[in-house]
């Protein structure tokens, strides 16, 4: 284990350390003896509240039926119980939600792939009541997105328009458009593209190719191959700084399957993740006592990845909720500054270039008719000047 014996996470909250022994706990004795020597003064609350953040007290609780109820607080206890048959109900109501979109758009000749929720609970968990998720997120090419839209419509949908865009830059820079059904409450995340841009990733025609069937309904639902996950599952995890140790355990628990790591290492390298697949590894190693085989070891010797592990301690240190805005400014700035580090330096060139193509704010400050959008170009420098010096509101993308 020499790859982290350097790691320090002396600041870790005691209650997620306590947290963390329990999900990597292998038999009730070794649990019971854990939790029976818990000091008298431990903030219990502060364990429960960290299991909801971390999203991971559908696997803490089950762990914790059979141990003796005098060594372990019952309101406590009690709580978990409800958090976990209620996430259980959830993901059953999602993942009827998830059939009926799924064969809606197979039967209108709409190929997609589910990416997360229900069916990541089934697939790395056996067990769909082992995860939690907040919505659901499918991949659909492209060219599919306005007959998607007018399906999503008819039932009832709503779509989330959030995204502002000038001369077609939404196909890159954003990856997915929100929608959300009124009456249900349920959202939908339709996505064209892996992650945000700018960035190489697999075509929907490749991850087509070496999709997976799962069978969990009469109409098979397809699911991303095994590979192509991991590829996902690590940027998406990285992304948000590892901040909800949930992904971890995904990349855990996906690690176990079986994975061709020959082509695993080759798509790492493509499109320029091995970084970020040697950061999960590593957190995976420190966290959860992972046990990596050789060629996961081979990834996370990645000296780049040693570095942006490290950074991710930040994350676990604090409550960090990425979602809720306003994001503390000390977070924001610590994670803007995160987010250029973890890139590869063929992805930050590719970022510092993009910052040349226009921006809809620029339209906002000056505003040209259509047919002249071509100028924005050689304007966008003085634009992005005359917004900084008049500090015109801006998204931290800017």
């Amino acid at each position: 284990m020499e790859h982290v014996a350097d790691f320090d996470v002396k600041n870790i909250p005691c209650e997620l350390t306590v947290a963390l022994s329990i999900l990597k706990s292998k038999d009730l004795h070794s649990l019971q003896s854990l939790i029976s020597e818990i000091p008298s003064d431990f903030n219990w609350d502060r364990f429960l509240d960290l299991t909801i953040h971390h999203r991971i007290f559908p696997i803490v609780y089950p762990k914790l039926i059979d141990i003796n109820k005098d060594i372990f607080p019952s309101s406590i206890f009690n709580q978990l119980k409800g958090l976990y048959e209620h996430n259980t109900l959830k993901m059953l109501y999602l993942s009827s939600v998830m059939k009926d979109v799924c064969n809606l758009f197979t039967q209108n000749n709409i190929n997609t792939l589910v990416l997360k929720g229900p069916i990541l609970g089934s697939d790395l968990y056996g067990d769909i009541s082992l995860r939690t998720s907040g919505d659901l997120d499918v991949l659909v090419p492209i060219k599919e997105l306005d007959k998607v839209n007018k399906l999503l419509e008819d039932l009832g949908y709503e779509k989330d328009d959030y995204i502002q865009t000038i001369l077609g830059d939404w196909r890159w820079r954003h990856h997915h458009v929100t929608y959300i059904h009124p009456k249900t409450g349920v959202k939908l995340e339709i996505h064209w593209r892996l992650n945000p841009g700018p960035g190489r990733e697999p075509s929907f025609k490749e991850l087509w190719n070496r999709k997976r069937t799962e069978n969990i309904s009469k109409q098979p639902i397809y699911i991303l191959g095994r590979e192509d996950l991991f590829l996902f599952l690590v940027s998406h995890g990285a992304r948000h700084g590892w901040s909800r140790l949930r992904w971890l355990l995904d990349i855990y628990q996906l690690s176990n399957k079986k994975l061709n790591w020959g082509v695993l290492t080759k798509l790492l390298v493509t499109y320029n993740y091995t970084q970020l697949g040697g950061q999960a590894i590593l957190l995976n190693m420190v966290l959860l006592d992972m046990i990596p085989i050789k060629e996961m070891s081979e990834i996370a010797r990645d000296s780049h990845a040693r570095k942006i592990a490290k950074l991710t301690i930040y994350y676990l240190e604090r409550m960090v909720n990425l979602h809720n805005e306003p994001v503390p400014l000390e977070i924001a700035t610590y994670h803007k500054s995160y987010l250029f580090q973890i890139k590869s330096l063929k992805q930050r060139f590719f970022f510092v270039f993009s910052f040349l193509f226009p921006y809809p704010e620029d339209a906002d400050v000056l505003p040209l008719p259509k047919k002249i959008h071509f100028l924005y170009f050689p304007l966008r420098p003085f634009l992005w000047i005359w917004r900084k010096s008049k500090k015109y509101p801006q998204l931290e993308r800017d």
